[in-house]
């Protein structure tokens, strides 16, 4: 694969470095061969869009951010897996709800706050149609 891109972590303001899951995720036989971009010292990882030039799928999360953004996409998926949204529409709902441009609705790039903030409102709407 030819890599002509530079990551950076968000923490430290280094370099991250381009990894298959077999560090990350040792125990993760169906990772091994995934590309992740790491920073060893922060301890921060995002995985790679499939079939391309390693795009990372969002930023590097610490395990804090990592953890958020379960907790955000286990609140907000169901709107569209569930409760009969569209996956496109959910995002403009989201997007609106947030008050951020529609282009720059994705959980892989919010950070902690943005994830809570998912988490509530996913949760409150959720709420509201029982």
């Amino acid at each position: 694969m030819n890599i002509n891109r530079e990551v950076f972590c968000d923490y430290c303001g280094e370099y991250a470095r381009l990894v298959t899951g077999r560090k990350i995720y040792p125990q993760r036989r169906d990772l091994a061969d995934k590309f992740f971009w790491e920073c060893e010292p922060c301890r921060a990882h995002v995985g790679c869009h499939r079939d391309s030039d390693a795009l990372p799928l969002g930023r590097l999360a610490n395990a804090e951010l990592r953890a958020a953004k379960r907790i955000a996409h286990a609140a907000f998926d169901p709107l569209w897996k569930e409760f009969g949204m569209r996956r496109g529409d959910a995002y403009s709902w989201l997007a609106e709800q947030l008050g951020i441009p529609v282009a720059k609705c994705h959980i892989g790039m919010f950070d902690v706050d943005q994830c809570r903030q998912v988490q509530k409102v996913a949760t409150d709407y959720k709420n509201s149609l029982l």
